[in-house]
């Protein structure tokens, strides 16, 4: 008899598939420890430099190469064996982690050391990342993709509200060596459960001009789809207007716990908790919004009311009304990026949902990357919150004008 399926559960749904949980606890391990190091080398390289500029410029180097790297994972994705592929490139990100711990253990460890392992392993986590969506939209049906996807931001934000737990109570006993050393750990959870993941076989075209004219025409064929379907494009260009003026938020807590609020690690551990409780409780309840008011009218309705309460997190009087603002500012984020990525993935023909997500994954990544450098290089020289506020405001103005001119343009994503 089959399980029944409550609308109220709905965004639990994905659950009920096999392989699903085994990738969604693995996951989660691995990204407690990536939020434990996050928070660590955040707080160090405000610490050491007092530069919002510097802050943000080490987050950037996390995601500068989606701009080139994400088409290419999109293709190699679509191309090769993902679980094989996604192995490699997590053995990958382990070697990285265990040689900052040999830094900070042998006390070597500096900001420039810090910033070439981010973009190191920006560089692999962007190539990752998405064979993991494409091999997400494998293991459940359409139907329940977005359950998949929210729930898959849910353990992203589960890591983000107990990593930089462990990582205040590990800093303030052991140091940033010992928070180094657990994030290595953390990524044998992702090998394990990658071990056990039995996916069903692939028909895959062979390759007739060579390995790389066929990664350029795979990439070309993505660039095409997106381009033709109203929906995707669409998408794809909200993603680049959160991605360069909301998003930064993220990058930037450091530097307004530190500069604006005058405290240091416990405030930040605070500010990224609430942030991730926020997207975990929107995980839980995002799927009986969509189910209710339908997919079109939860991300429309969304993405307007991101930019004010962006703003209000900006103009936050004291940390507490900051970790309330953030706490909506990270549900209304998660909601925005969840709704955004299913319709890019439901809308792909299945054979081109790897490139297609590496599209949604370059215009998120790039954008990020010069959206939370710029807003910090500005931040030192006219101050944090009027640079914030104002690219809250000016999101909000372009979203505004989108549905006063066309009011439309959001037909495509319901379907």
């Amino acid at each position: 008899m089959p399980a029944l399926r409550l609308p109220r559960f709905s965004s639990f749904r994905a659950f009920e598939h096999p392989g699903y949980l085994p990738v969604w606890t693995g996951s989660l391990v691995s990204n407690i420890g990536t939020w434990m190091e996050t928070l660590a080398l955040g707080v160090y390289v405000t610490e050491v430099t007092g530069r919002a500029e510097w802050t943000g410029g080490v987050a950037a180097l996390s995601y500068l190469p989606g701009v080139l790297l994400s088409p290419l994972g999109g293709a190699l994705a679509d191309r090769f064996d993902r679980r094989s592929y996604l192995a490699v490139g997590t053995v990958g990100q382990m070697v990285l982690a265990g040689l900052l711990t040999v830094l900070a253990f042998t006390g070597q460890l500096s900001v420039p050391m810090v910033a070439i392992a981010a973009f190191l392993n920006g560089c692999i986590s962007l190539l990752m990342g998405p064979a993991f969506s494409a091999m997400l939209a494998e293991l459940v049906p359409p139907a329940d993709l977005h359950s998949a996807l929210s729930l898959s931001s849910a353990q992203f934000n589960l890591g983000r509200v107990i990593g930089p737990l462990l990582a205040t109570l590990v800093l303030a006993t052991g140091g940033i060596a010992w928070a180094l050393v657990i994030n290595t750990l953390s990524f044998m959870a992702v090998l394990v459960a990658l071990s056990r993941l039995r996916q069903p076989r692939r028909s895959r075209v062979p390759g007739t001009q060579g390995l790389l004219k066929d990664l350029v025409a795979d990439i070309s064929r993505g660039v095409q789809v997106a381009f033709k379907d109203a929906g995707i494009l669409l998408v794809l260009v909200s993603t680049l207007v959160i991605a360069l003026l909301v998003a930064p938020f993220i990058g930037l807590v450091p530097v307004f716990a530190i500069r604006v609020f005058g405290q240091g690690a416990s405030a930040t551990s605070l500010l990224v908790t609430c942030q991730g409780v926020g997207a975990v409780l929107a995980a839980v309840g995002v799927g009986a919004l969509v189910d209710a008011f339908g997919r079109k009218r939860v991300l429309s309705s969304v993405m307007v009311l991101l930019g004010p309460i962006s703003a209000a997190y900006w103009l936050s009087p004291n940390l507490v009304m900051a970790a309330v603002s953030i706490l909506l500012l990270g549900g209304s984020y998660m909601i925005c990026l969840t709704g955004i990525h299913t319709v890019c993935q439901t809308r792909a023909p299945r054979e081109l949902q790897a490139r297609i997500s590496s599209l949604y994954s370059m215009v998120l990544n790039g954008g990020y990357a010069l959206g939370v450098w710029l807003q910090g290089a500005l931040a030192d020289r006219v101050g944090v919150r009027f640079i914030t506020v104002s690219a809250s405001v000016f999101y909000l103005a372009l979203v505004l004008s989108l549905r006063l001119l066309r009011p439309r343009s959001f037909d495509a994503t319901e379907a």
